[in-house]
């Protein structure tokens, strides 16, 4: 299994959320790849940049440099699936932030299931597999 690791997974990991430290743990011994989408390490190192915080930034750092997650950017492929995604949303009338939808877009083009807290929030596209590990 691929699992993808959105944002909001990631900062509850760093909080200490037991459930995704128990998933995560679990996924490891399983041999499952876990990856970082850019777009989402880069949410992350942005809000390290505004609210420093070095003792979550030095374990965010350990987590994609511990061979764990792999950071792993869009290709030209990504981005037309995203392109397609804002097309279909955009037809049925339903708005999501880009990011969002670039994040979703990702996990359709690498067969990713896309770990979220936010549910709500990608429920609404088709061809994506949504997982919460805080459940």
């Amino acid at each position: 299994m691929i699992y993808a690791l959105d944002t909001n997974i990631i900062i509850h990991y760093l909080r200490g959320e037991h459930k995704v430290q128990q998933n995560l743990t679990n996924a490891v011994m399983r041999y499952d790849n876990l990856i970082i989408p850019k777009i989402v390490d880069y949410e992350m190192r942005r809000g390290f940049r505004i609210f420093p915080a070095p003792k979550k930034k030095a374990a965010y750092h350990d987590l994609v440099n511990e061979d764990y997650c792999a950071v792993i950017d869009m290709n030209a492929y990504s981005w037309e699936c995203a392109e397609l995604v804002y097309a279909d949303l955009y037809s049925k009338r339903l708005t999501l932030g880009e990011i969002d939808i670039l994040i979703a877009a990702f996990c359709i083009e690498n067969n990713c299931t896309l770990v979220t807290n936010n549910v709500k929030h990608f429920e609404c596209i088709e061809g994506l597999t949504i997982v919460d590990w805080l459940t």
